[in-house]
């Protein structure tokens, strides 16, 4: 029962940062479970067993709050489906110590990425009239569904911040978008471990825990990424990623105390330092909007 509760809190708190950034469920809860012992494989079959229902409840909150723009949706789903298959059977082909490095490193360079890309890059609220095509969204989709099975997590943040760094869609229809296409790649990945790996192995308890948490976030996930920045979840997110991967990564390379300290030192200046800019930046943009929106309505008003 006590599994089933911290797997739950595990499975809200990935959601609800999920839902608002269009990433992080994969990410977030396959780093728990790789750092309670979990092997690397399981670990990523176990979140996208969760991640069924999650992708599922979210897309259907995303569609009430009309973040989807569904052409999108099709034409991303199909291939990133089949990066997603080919990229568990991959997983499971790996040795134990090569998959946790692997899957440590992946992790590690997606949370360094998410903190960049929300704490000191421009969010992409630049919309073009061209939407993305399919020459576009195709290798895209299939990149994305490889890295998310074989690292446990990435589609989100390979799809959302690409389509966002576009400026092809506007960024509320980019994360539902992609939110609600990683359905139809999440189970493309299960029934892909399904078949590479053996019941015996997975742990059911930690997958329900998993999807029931991650189902309750999903409408709240959905509502924050309709109403509130994203700017300082999204920094603190890859942070808490990036610690926790970075010292899986460290002891699986055997690295020394020392190195470890220093490492670790470093990170967390680079976290506060991100954390400051991001308020900043959030800041700037608010004032920015506000002022913009003074200069409508005096065009408005001289009319």
């Amino acid at each position: 029962m006590l599994a089933l509760v911290v797997f739950g809190v595990a499975g809200f708190l990935a959601q609800l940062v999920s839902g608002m950034l269009g990433m992080g469920y994969g990410m977030t809860s396959t780093t728990a479970l790789v750092a309670f012992g979990t092997a690397p494989a399981v670990a990523s079959a176990s979140a996208h067993f969760a991640q069924v229902g999650t992708s599922l409840a979210s897309g259907v909150s995303h569609w009430k709050f009309r973040n989807i723009d569904w052409r999108t949706v099709g034409i991303l789903a199909v291939p990133g489906a089949i990066g997603a298959a080919v990229g568990a059977f991959v997983l499971v082909s790996l040795s134990t110590d090569f998959a946790s490095a692997w899957i440590s490193t992946i992790l590690f360079v997606l949370g360094l990425y998410v903190l960049v890309r929300f704490a000191f890059l421009k969010l992409g609220k630049l919309i073009t009239d061209k939407r993305p095509g399919a020459k576009f969204l195709a290798p895209l989709g299939l990149v994305a569904g490889f890295i998310d099975s074989t690292g446990g997590g990435g589609w989100g943040p390979v799809a959302t911040t690409t389509l966002l760094s576009s400026g092809r869609l506007e960024p509320r229809k980019v994360v539902g978008s992609v939110g609600a296409a990683e359905f139809a790649v999440t189970v493309s990945a299960c029934v892909a471990f399904l078949i590479a790996l053996s019941h015996e192995e997975m742990n059911w308890v930690v997958v329900g825990g998993l999807l029931v948490g991650g189902v309750i976030a999903a409408p709240l996930g959905a509502w924050l990424a309709h109403h509130l920045p994203p700017r300082v979840l999204g920094t603190a997110a890859g942070g808490l990623i990036i610690l926790t991967n970075g010292w899986l990564l460290l002891s699986t390379l055997g690295a020394s105390r020392t190195a470890i300290v220093v490492v670790y030192v470093g990170l967390v200046a680079l976290i506060v330092a991100a954390l400051v800019n991001a308020v900043r930046s959030m800041r700037e943009e608010k004032r920015i909007n506000a002022l913009a929106g003074e200069d409508d309505i005096r065009e408005t008003a001289n009319r």
